[in-house]
């Protein structure tokens, strides 16, 4: 190999290593970037959850429910005496 090809492959491989800290740099930027973002959809959607909860509750009060949705607070009670159920065996243990 000639001092000619050496030079080329060593200034490629200098640029290859540059390219990789800016690609690694960025990659930690990005990251940082997403674990709030990550943080504010879980706050969204517990927010929307409470939302959903609030309509189905304002729903059953003015008794304006249609079939699913009065099936879905079935549900949803049902769940909620099942956690109460499992909370009150806990506590008499």
């Amino acid at each position: 190999m000639s001092s000619e090809q050496f030079k080329r492959v060593t200034e490629k491989l200098q640029e290859l290593v540059k390219k990789y800290d800016q690609l690694k740099k960025e990659n930690e930027r990005l990251r940082g970037e997403l674990i709030p973002a990550k943080e504010r959809e879980l706050g969204f959607l517990e927010q929307i959850s409470n939302l959903e909860q609030k309509v189905m509750v304002l729903k059953a009060g003015t008794g304006k429910m249609d079939e699913s949705d009065r099936k879905e607070l079935d549900k949803r009670i049902h769940t909620y005496l099942k956690e109460i159920d499992k909370c009150i065996s806990m506590l008499s243990e």
